[in-house]
């Protein structure tokens, strides 16, 4: 009997699982559009209302994979050179995984954006040594407490803030996820030290039921 309400529990919430993804719009459109993942709704509807990337800029997209967000940004910043009457931008996507590639984008995949190493491969690899825009929607390994999970991405954030003074170039932007906790406020005001303008968003896109949000940090004071 135990085995059996275990088993009715599980196939419950997938099928409640299942039922939300068939009717997701997000889904259908991602499908229609050709995008890799749901995500780069969010990121669509964030640039639309913000205009963080434009057509020049050179991008990094961090916790790439599987390649959404650089889909999106390869096409707001003209990174294939589609229109050339503007600017051709330039796109760098660094994730953990292996990332399958995407035209217009370069990718370095199994590398920990963390790493020092990995911060002189960025570099080598970018036009200007320098990025316009960094881009986060990165995301621990989630363990199922709460607390925990906000506190590792929290860290991951306070992470790319550090990485932002070697290679975001001045007036520059960064956008990145977090998990709602008690650690928020303490990354928002790291960002209000080096940028001018600091907002939270909560785009349509991100599941009602989700934590996350995103810090839009902008006007970066740094040199």
């Amino acid at each position: 009997l135990h085995t059996t309400v275990g088993f009715l529990k599980k196939t419950g919430t997938e099928h409640w699982w299942l039922e939300r993804h068939l009717k997701d719009p997000y889904i259908k459109a991602t499908k229609r559009q050709h995008y890799r993942c749901r995500s780069a709704f969010k990121l669509l509807e964030i640039d639309d209302k913000l205009h963080i990337l434009r057509p020049g800029l050179a991008v990094l997209d961090c916790g790439a994979a599987p390649g959404a967000w650089s889909q999106v940004a390869v096409e707001r910043v003209n990174a294939l050179g589609t229109d050339p009457a503007l600017p051709t931008g330039f796109v760098l996507g660094v994730d953990l995984l292996r990332i399958s590639p995407v035209e217009g984008a370069v990718f370095l995949s199994e590398a920990d954006v963390a790493d020092p190493g990995t911060l002189r491969t960025i570099q080598s690899l970018l036009p200007a040594e320098k990025v316009d825009v960094i881009l986060s929607d990165m995301a621990p390994n989630a363990t199922g407490i709460k607390e925990l999970d906000h506190q590792k991405l929290i860290n991951l954030c306070l992470g790319l803030l550090d990485l932002s003074k070697s290679i975001l170039k001045p007036k520059g932007t960064i956008l990145c996820k977090f998990w709602d906790g008690h650690e928020s406020r303490l990354l928002q005001n790291r960002l209000k030290e080096q940028f001018q303008d600091v907002r939270t968003i909560k785009p349509q896109a991100s599941r009602k039921d989700s934590a996350e949000s995103y810090y839009l940090a902008r006007l970066y004071k740094g040199k």
